[in-house]
This record gives C-alpha cells, sequence and structure tokens, in this order.
C-alpha cells in the first residue's frame, strides 16, 4: 500500500533509529569509561545497570515497539502478527525496566542510601507501575479474543495516549536522573564547570531527547498511520448491540449482499417483462 509522504517517513525513521542506537553507545560508553564498569556485587558497578538497562530497553525498545504499526512493509501483515510484535517488544521493555529498578534499589540498600526521596524516583516508579498495567490492558483487551469489539473501539484512544504518554514520560525521568547522577558524582572536578564526563553525558541526554521526539512526530502523523481495514456493522438479535466485523469477513458479507442486490433486481426486472408481455398479448387479441 502507499504511504504519503514515504520519504520523509523513511528520513524520520532512520535518523530515529540512529539516534536511538547511539543514545545506548554513549550510556554503554559512559558507565564502561567514566563509571567504572559494571557487575552485579550491591555496589557502584551493579548501580550501573541502571542506565544501561533503562536506556536500551525503556527508551530505544520502547520506541521501537510503538512505531511498528506505522511500517507500511508491515501493512500487508496480520493484524494479529503485528499485535504480538508490538506486544513482544513491550514485554521485553518491561522486564528490562524492571531489573533497572532491582538493580537501583539493591544499590540504595547495600550503602544504606534513603530509597524514593527524589522526583526522579517518584515519577520513575509510578511510570513503571503505568507501563505495567498498560501492557497487561492491551494483553487482555487487545491481543486476547476474548475482549468484545465494543470494549475494545473505546479503550483504544485511550490506550494510544496513555502508550505516547508514558514513553515522553521516561524520556522526562531519563534525562532527571543523568542530571541527578551527575551531580551527585562529579565533585572533583564539578559538574558546574563543564569536566569531561559532564559534557559527555550531557551529549548523551541531547540524544535521548531528539530520539524521542522524532518517534513521537512519527507516530502522531496520521498521513502515516496503518490503514483501517475494511468493516461492516452487523446488529445482533435481539436488540443487542451493533459489532463491528474487521477483514475478510466484511468483505464478504459485503459482496454478497451485493449479489443478492442485483440478483433482485434482475428478478424483478424479469416479472415486469413478463408482465408487460401478457398485457401486450391481451391487447392483440
Amino acid at each position: 500500500m502507499a504511504m504519503d509522504g514515504y520519504r520523509g517517513f523513511l528520513t524520520l525513521l532512520v535518523a530515529a533509529l540512529l539516534f536511538g542506537v547511539l543514545s545506548v553507545i554513549f550510556t554503554i560508553v559512559w558507565v564502561l569509561h567514566y563509571r567504572g564498569g559494571l557487575a552485579w556485587d550491591g555496589g557502584s558497578l551493579e548501580f550501573n545497570w541502571h542506565p544501561v538497562l533503562v536506556v536500551t530497553g525503556y527508551v530505544f525498545i520502547q520506541g521501537i515497539a510503538i512505531t511498528v504499526y506505522r511500517l507500511p512493509w508491515t501493512w500487508k501483515c496480520s493484524k494479529l502478527l503485528m499485535k504480538s510484535i508490538h506486544a513482544g517488544l513491550n514485554a521485553v521493555a518491561a522486564t528490562l525496566a524492571i531489573i533497572s529498578v532491582v538493580a537501583a534499589f539493591d544499590f540504595h540498600n547495600t550503602l544504606k542510601i534513603p530509597n524514593m526521596y527524589s522526583l526522579h524516583s517518584w515519577v520513575g516508579l509510578a511510570v513503571v507501575i503505568l507501563y505495567m498495567l498498560q501492557l497487561l490492558l492491551g494483553f487482555l483487551v487487545f491481543l486476547l479474543p476474548f475482549a468484545p469489539l465494543s470494549l475494545r473501539a473505546f479503550l483504544m484512544p485511550i490506550h494510544v495516549y496513555s502508550g505516547i504518554f508514558i514513553f515522553g514520560t521516561v524520556i522526562a525521568t531519563v534525562l532527571m536522573g543523568l542530571t541527578e547522577k551527575l551531580l551527585f558524582s562529579l565533585n572533583n572536578p564539578a559538574y558546574s564547570t563543564l569536566p569531561p564526563e559532564g559534557v559527555f553525558a550531557n551529549v548523551l541526554g541531547l540524544l535521548i531527547l531528539i530520539f524521542g521526539g522524532l518517534i513521537c512526530w512519527i507516530v502522531t502523523r496520521p498521513q502515516w498511520k496503518r490503514p483501517k481495514e475494511p468493516n461492516l456493522t452487523l446488529h445482533q438479535p435481539n436488540g443487542g448491540t451493533p459489532e463491528r466485523v474487521e477483514g475478510s469477513m466484511a468483505i464478504n458479507f459485503g459482496e454478497m449482499d451485493k449479489s443478492n442486490s442485483e440478483l433482485n433486481d434482475e428478478t424483478a426486472a424479469r416479472k415486469r417483462n413478463v408482465a408487460l408481455d401478457e398485457a401486450a398479448q391481451r391487447s392483440t387479441m
């Protein structure tokens, strides 16, 4: 299927992927070169898993997950397949986010640092909980075939909005956490003197921000939205609520209705012709 502004979409998508990959690479370089590396020992090296997993999963993979429906070369794939890919990517991002939170709490508890006192921690924990609820609701309502179509139609705008809201909040939380870490860690020389690590981390923050902006722009353009499949409103018996049927069933029902209508018109025309012939014969007798 043709997409309006395909070249612009492709350009922005490639740019988003570039900034996303650079964000992950910069995060890994930051913790390996400036923060001492990675370990799982309860110390500062375990905490370094927190930014790596957050940027890799909660930022980059989540950003890819919310754009899969916009890829025009997947529009011919079944909706169920795309839902499964979307849910799978979000599940991976959620898993990495949980591990990152565990690493942060373990680090704080080992060094006797108070938990949940900063705005970064408040917003971060809240957005993790919201993300889990979003993932669970999406799985139960949109992936499993048990939810009524009317419920899906009602929740879809909320699901889309909350997904973008959560992603944007994650970006803001990451930037808050990055600044907080630099303020606590850079004392000699101080962060205010623009040491090399501070400049490097600031560039990382800009990369993450640009990636988030590009993803939000891509997923909010109506001309790049996955086309809706043909549908048909079916009225339920006994005064039931009308339901909408999507895909090939709607096409088949439409073709059946069209064929029945054409057959009825042809039958009526034949009856009129027979009646006219009989009338003509009577008039000549």
